[in-house]
């Protein structure tokens, strides 16, 4: 099995250092193409008006000067001419990626990529609290569920977003499959100030987020200790709608 590594932590991240080590478990064909740097919150952002670069730091590991979505693109246009991956595996986040957050975030985005290729696509991500960074539960079951999901069937443009709840490997209850939920909060706070040159400037603010933990959601399971596992469909279709719009415009 051919996989690709990738994250939006960057090329020197110690989550994506675990994944490497945990993926060579599962193969010894395991390729990394990262960002150079941290692209937390790119979303599926590619670049388009600048060139991007692509660096070697090893042997089947390299560095795009770009987004998440510019490191999978150019990893499967350029480095993979003989044979694409089998699978793209995205991570391993420093904090979870829940609900609907995954719109955010650029470790979805990048296996989005890889699904929108048409190659099976895993997103893996650890919730961490209070700024340390911990991936004592992903060190310890990520393995296990990287071993059930290789080679599960997956639907086209499809991906699996999986999180690891904050607490110690013997302490987690088990995994669960659920669905995506909606975190209940508005965006955090927006921070004004000014620069010394007297140019205003805006910063988004980071609070801890409020939702409200309905039944059988991804912020369910995280919460109360378990992995959550969650199918995602990149089709954003709400068909129910289409006949009522359609409707609107019929003679």
């Amino acid at each position: 099995m051919r996989i690709l590594l990738t994250n939006d932590d960057g090329i020197h991240a110690p989550g994506l250092e675990l994944l490497e080590a945990i993926a060579a478990e599962l193969s010894d064909d395991v390729w990394v193409c990262a960002p150079a740097e941290e692209q937390s919150g790119a979303g599926h952002s590619l670049t388009l008006h600048m060139p991007v670069r692509l660096r070697q730091y090893g042997e089947r590991r390299f560095a795009v000067t770009g987004t998440p979505t510019d490191a999978v693109n150019l990893g499967l246009r350029k480095l993979f001419a003989d044979r694409k991956p089998d699978l793209v595996i995205s991570g391993i986040n420093a904090g979870e990626n829940l609900a609907d957050d995954v719109t955010y975030s650029g470790t979805i985005s990048a296996a989005m990529e890889g699904a929108l290729a048409g190659i099976p696509a895993i997103a893996l991500s650890q919730a961490q609290r209070d700024g340390v960074r911990d991936f004592a539960a992903a060190d310890g079951w990520a393995l296990r569920v990287l071993r059930a999901l290789a080679e599960a069937p997956m639907a086209k443009r499809t991906l699996i977003n999986v999180n690891f709840p904050d607490m110690p490997a013997d302490q987690v209850k088990g995994i669960r499959v659920a669905r995506q939920g909606f975190h209940d909060y508005e965006r955090g706070s927006l921070i004004e100030g000014t620069d010394p040159r007297g140019r205003p400037y805006f910063w988004f603010g980071l609070e801890e987020m409020e939702h409200t933990l309905d039944h059988g959601t991804d912020l369910e399971a995280v919460a109360d200790g378990f992995i959550a596992v969650t199918p995602l469909q990149l089709d954003f279709t709400h068909y129910a709608a289409l006949g009522t719009l359609a409707d609107r415009f019929s003679d």
